[in-house]
C-alpha cells in the first residue's frame, strides 16, 4: 500500500469510526494492522485500553517507556495489571542510564531542561520501538489539552511514520472512569490523590481544585507535552 492509498484508508476509517465504540475501532485496527502495538503509561485511559485489548486481542504487544523515574505506584500498577491479565509489558528503556545522563548533561536535567530530558528518556526510545510496527494505539483524548483538541480517532503520525489509533479521543474523563468502575479495572492509586495526569515523579505534582487537569505536569515551565503526541 502506497502513502496515498494509506491516507485514503485512514481518512475513511476516521469518518467511519467517529461515532462508533472504542472496542469497534480496536477490533478493526488489530485485524487491519497485525503489526500494531499499544503504548501504555499506566494512566486511567491506558488501563482502560489494556482491559479492552485483552478482551479483543490479548496477544497484541503492549509497551511502556520506562524512564527509570516513574512513581512507585506506577510500577506497582504495572505489576498488578501483568498479574491480572497474565501478560508481560514490553519494557522500553532509554539509551542512557540516569548516571550517564547526569554525567553528560548535569544532575537533575529535568529541572534545567525538561524538554531535553523527555527527548532522552521518552521520545528517542519511542522512536526506536515504533520502528518495529506499522501502527500504534494511544489513550489520548481531545479534552485533555488544547494541543489535543483536533485529534482524530485514526490518523497518520507524520512524526513517527505510521498509523495512529486514538480510540478514546471522543471520550470524557467521566467516560473513562465509568468504564474503570463498571469493569473493575486496576488503576494507579495516585489518581485518587489529585493526580489526574501522571508522568515522571520529578515532573508531576498534585492538581488543586479548579486547576487544569494537566497543570501538574512540568509545573513552572511552559511545557505541556513531552513530545510523544506532537
Amino acid at each position: 500500500m502506497n502513502l496515498l492509498e494509506k491516507e485514503a484508508l485512514i481518512h475513511q476509517a476516521a469518518e467511519e469510526f467517529e461515532n462508533q465504540s472504542p472496542e469497534a475501532l480496536l477490533a478493526w485496527a488489530v485485524e487491519r494492522f497485525p503489526s500494531i502495538t499499544l503504548a501504555c503509561s499506566f494512566g486511567a485511559e491506558d488501563v482502560v485500553l489494556v482491559d479492552m485489548l485483552q478482551k479483543i486481542s490479548p496477544k497484541t504487544d503492549i509497551f511502556y517507556l520506562d524512564t527509570n523515574v516513574h512513581f512507585k505506584e506506577t510500577y506497582e500498577t504495572r505489576d498488578q495489571l501483568q498479574e491480572r491479565y497474565g501478560l508481560e509489558f514490553v519494557q522500553v528503556l532509554p539509551k542512557l542510564t540516569l548516571d550517564e545522563q547526569a554525567s553528560q548533561f548535569g544532575d537533575e536535567l529535568w529541572k534545567s531542561n525538561p524538554t531535553q530530558c523527555c527527548n532522552i528518556r521518552k521520545v528517542d526510545p519511542l522512536t526506536d520501538i515504533l520502528k518495529n510496527y506499522d501502527a500504534w494505539i494511544t489513550g489520548i483524548r481531545r479534552d485533555q489539552a488544547p494541543t489535543r483538541a483536533n485529534t482524530k480517532k485514526v490518523e497518520y503520525d507524520t512524526k513517527f511514520g505510521l498509523v495512529k489509533f486514538n480510540p478514546l479521543a471522543g471520550w470524557t474523563s467521566e467516560d473513562v472512569w465509568n468504564y474503570i468502575r463498571t469493569n473493575n479495572v486496576i488503576y494507579n492509586p495516585l489518581h485518587d490523590r489529585n493526580y489526574p495526569s501522571i508522568g515522571c515523579e520529578h515532573c508531576t505534582r498534585p492538581v488543586a481544585a479548579g486547576e487544569d487537569p494537566r497543570a501538574g505536569r512540568w509545573a513552572g515551565f511552559e511545557k505541556t507535552e513531552c513530545g510523544l503526541h506532537k
